[in-house]
């Protein structure tokens, strides 16, 4: 008698653990900005039939159904909330192995509590998990520092050697002007394009952004020629090398931008820096340059009126 309590105690015991379905355990899943769809994942253990005609699952957020899967229906019915239409199994035939998975877009996504409830004949199981977002900058906080500080170091060193030019050699009000508001004007697209580039996030913001730091470096270029041209009759080999090695540098940083600017996760963001960084390698030299021959020449003439007043002289005299 004893013995037989001891198995129908121990049957019970059985069939109350085959009255629940065992599902995996999972706490939460992120989401990050690269996720274009979420898997909230949702694995029975112990499914009896494995038969999508004995299944009936229920996905639900904060209490409240938003799809549902009935195999009992005939056909199978799939029904899913207007806010969720992107909402579908990961895969329906492997619903038969246990696989109640769902996916959703990451638009549609909405961080919260989700609930997954599968009932298979008689027997039930739910797992819940939270929907959490990952945040974090598009490039990493040291890229930031680097686009943005090698951008306005070259158009800063390009406003230092205009001062310079300015004064040793004598420029027009107007063309002063000028050539002082396009250097503010890469300083301030930079400004404003390294403010829309740190906000956490994979946004057309921070794309739009990246392109006002790195596309009008390519003013500084012509700057560059127009500022020799203002020191020099004709700009020396050397003058000629260092606009040749500024274009080579606005190119290199245009390739990496490319690279980088539809990129979730971007990895040639080192292309970029670096290519601005020889922008900036190139200003300095030629900041030194116009310094060392400008300190060459007395009474503060250029090379260029070096040349040209010779010349007057020359035509005067021939003239007499």
């Amino acid at each position: 008698m004893r013995l037989l309590r001891v198995w129908w105690v121990l049957l019970a015991t059985l069939g109350a653990g085959s009255a629940q379905l065992v599902t995996e355990k999972f706490t939460s899943v992120l989401m990050d900005n690269c996720n274009a769809s979420v898997i909230l994942p949702c694995i029975i253990r112990n499914l009896d039939k494995n038969n999508t005609r004995a299944m009936y699952v229920k996905w639900k957020l904060g209490g409240n159904e938003f799809f549902s899967f009935d195999g009992y229906a005939t056909p199978p019915i799939h029904k899913k909330n207007s806010t969720f239409q992107s909402a579908k199994f990961v895969s329906l035939p492997k619903l038969t192995a246990g696989i109640a998975s769902l996916s959703l877009s990451r638009k549609e996504a909405i961080l919260g509590n989700y609930s997954c409830e599968v009932t298979e004949s008689n027997r039930e199981g739910m797992a819940t998990i939270e929907l959490k977002e990952r945040l974090g900058t598009w490039f990493q906080p040291v890229e930031n520092v680097l686009i943005i500080v090698t951008m306005i170091l070259a158009a800063i060193f390009y406003l230092i050697q205009l001062g310079f030019v300015a004064i040793k050699y004598g420029i027009p009000v107007r063309k002063k002007i000028t050539l002082t508001i396009a250097g503010l004007i890469v300083i301030t697209a930079a400004v404003i394009g390294y403010v829309l580039l740190v906000p956490e996030g994979f946004t057309e913001s921070n794309q739009i952004g990246l392109s006002l730091i790195v596309l009008p470096a390519v003013i500084l270029v012509p700057l560059l020629y127009v500022l020799f041209d203002l020191v020099f009759e004709k700009p020396p080999c050397f003058a000629v090398i260092l606009l040749v090695l500024k274009a080579l540098g606005y190119v290199i940083a245009v390739i990496g931008f490319a690279m980088s600017v539809s990129a979730c996760n971007p990895q040639q963001a080192a292309v970029m820096v670096a290519g601005l960084a020889i922008i900036d390698l190139v200003a300095v030299i030629a900041l030194v340059y116009v310094i060392i021959i400008g300190f060459n020449f007395k009474e503060h003439q250029p090379p260029r009126k070096a040349v040209e007043e010779p010349l007057n002289d020359a035509k005067g005299v021939m003239l007499e």
